[in-house]
C-alpha cells in the first residue's frame, strides 16, 4: 500500500516524548526496573503497544502483558518515583530546537499533543521552558477533560487543531510522531504524519499510514510540505 500523498500544510503538531525530548530510553529503564522485580522483561513488542497511550492505559498494557501482581495505581506510584528523579535532566533530541524555533520565527502555528499528564509534562520540560513557551498550546491527553480517548484514537490531534484560533482543517495539519499508536492517531484524524520511529521498531508495520518516515528531525525539510525552508 502506498504512503499518503504529500500536500502543503499550514499548522504543525508535535508529539513530545521521542520526538522533541529524549525520554523514551528513560521510560524503558524505569519500566524494566519495575517489572524486573518480578522476574519479567519489558520487550519492544510491549513498548510498542503502550507508547503514546494515556498513562493508566499504558500501565494496564504492561501489567496485563506480563501478568504483574500490581494494580494500576501501585504501578504508577513506582513509576512516578523514578520519573521525579530522572525527568528534570531530559535533553532535546537532535533537530528539535532548530525546527521549533524556525517554525515559530516564520509564523507557522505550532502545538504539542501528548499522552502525558500535567505533572509529568512539567517535569520533562522543566529544563526546556523557553522552547516549549513557543508553542501556541499543549494538549495533555493524560488529564485533559476534553480528550476522551488516548492514542491510537485521534482525539488529542483533533483537539490540538481545534484549539488553534483559525481551527484549520485536519488535512492542513502536519503531525510529528515516533510511536505506531501516534501514527494511527494522526491517520485517523485525517492529518499527514512524519514518522520518526523509535529505535528497534519495525518500520514496515505503519509505513503505509505515514506520509514520510525519517531517522531524525534533522532530516526534515520544511519546504516538502509547503512550509518556509531553512535559511541555510
Amino acid at each position: 500500500m502506498a504512503a499518503p500523498i504529500v500536500t502543503p500544510v499550514t499548522h504543525v503538531v508535535f508529539d513530545v516524548d521521542g520526538v522533541l525530548i529524549d525520554t523514551e530510553h528513560l521510560y524503558t529503564d524505569i519500566i524494566q526496573g519495575i517489572v524486573g522485580k518480578y522476574g519479567k522483561t519489558f520487550t519492544m513488542d510491549i513498548k510498542v503497544k503502550q507508547m503514546g497511550r494515556k498513562e493508566p492505559e499504558a500501565a494496564k498494557v504492561v501489567i496485563e502483558s506480563l501478568d504483574l501482581p500490581l494494580t494500576v495505581d501501585q504501578y504508577l506510584q513506582m513509576s512516578h518515583e523514578q520519573q521525579e528523579k530522572l525527568f528534570p535532566s531530559v535533553e532535546l533530541l537532535p533537530g528539535a530546537e532548530r525546527l521549533v524555533k524556525h517554525l515559530h520565527k516564520n509564523g507557522v502555528p505550532i502545538a504539542t499533543a501528548t499522552g502525558s499528564h500535567t505533572q509529568s509534562f512539567e517535569l520533562k520540560t522543566s529544563g526546556q521552558k523557553d522552547l516549549f513557551s513557543l508553542f501556541h498550546h499543549c494538549v495533555l491527553s493524560g488529564d485533559d477533560p476534553e480528550c476522551k480517548h488516548g492514542k491510537p484514537a485521534p482525539d488529542c490531534f483533533l483537539l490540538a487543531a481545534q484549539r488553534f484560533p483559525d481551527n484549520p482543517d485536519p488535512s492542513k495539519v502536519l503531525v510529528f510522531e515516533d510511536a505506531p499508536n501516534g501514527v494511527e492517531a494522526a491517520h485517523a484524524a485525517g492529518m499527514q504524519c512524519v514518522w520518526i520511529p523509535h529505535k528497534g521498531i519495525n518500520k514496515e508495520t505503519h509505513r503505509h499510514l505515514a506520509t514520510l518516515v525519517l531517522e531524525s528531525l534533522e532530516d526534515f525539510r520544511p519546504e516538502m510540505f509547503g512550509l518556509p525552508p531553512y535559511d541555510s
